[in-house]
């Protein structure tokens, strides 16, 4: 496994009460970027304030970011801005489980990062974040334009099958 493109280990024997600020440099945003399979990351900020319950952190504040993706429609690259809430819960690694036997879990555990001793990766964390925050189906300014020029409009269904539709023979 190769070593994440932006991290930044918090030990929660060291977390205070000033918030945790986390900017990636230009290096780090661009391998984001790549990960993440868009033009380019130009800002990203996120500042967040941990709280600690004997194992458990939580971590609670905003992301902020500045991309360029391609617009789904016309290939087009276009400028998108992000401001997502954040928040995140690390919790320590439970007991290790078979590989065939079945876990349930419930709707608060999905929001839940193990992590083992006594640090996490808070920088990986923001930078999924970010991840699920980025619209993979995002249309930009000329998006329209690229519908009439295709004859996506009308009739024809919009969003991610529309050009898929316009093929179809009646």
């Amino acid at each position: 496994m190769s070593a994440p493109e932006f991290s930044h280990m918090v030990d929660l024997r060291q977390i205070g009460d000033a918030p945790v600020v986390l900017v990636p440099d230009e290096t780090e945003r661009r391998r984001l970027a790549g990960r993440f399979a868009i033009t380019a990351i130009d800002s990203m900020r996120a500042e967040l304030f941990l709280t600690v319950d004997g194992q458990t952190v939580e971590a609670k504040g905003k992301l902020t970011a500045s991309i360029v993706q391609m617009c789904a429609i016309s290939g087009e690259d276009f400028p998108v801005k992000i401001s997502e809430p954040v928040a995140l819960r690390f919790v320590p690694s439970s007991a290790h489980h078979a590989h065939d036997e079945e876990i349930e879990i419930n709707a608060d555990d999905c929001d839940e990062i193990e992590y083992e001793g006594t640090v996490f990766d808070l920088g990986e964390a923001v930078a999924q974040s970010l991840a699920l925050a980025i619209d993979p189906f995002a249309e930009g300014p000329d998006a329209d334009k690229a519908r009439a020029e295709h004859k996506l409009g009308g009739d024809v269904a919009s969003g991610a099958f529309a050009a898929l539709s316009a093929l179809k023979k009646d």
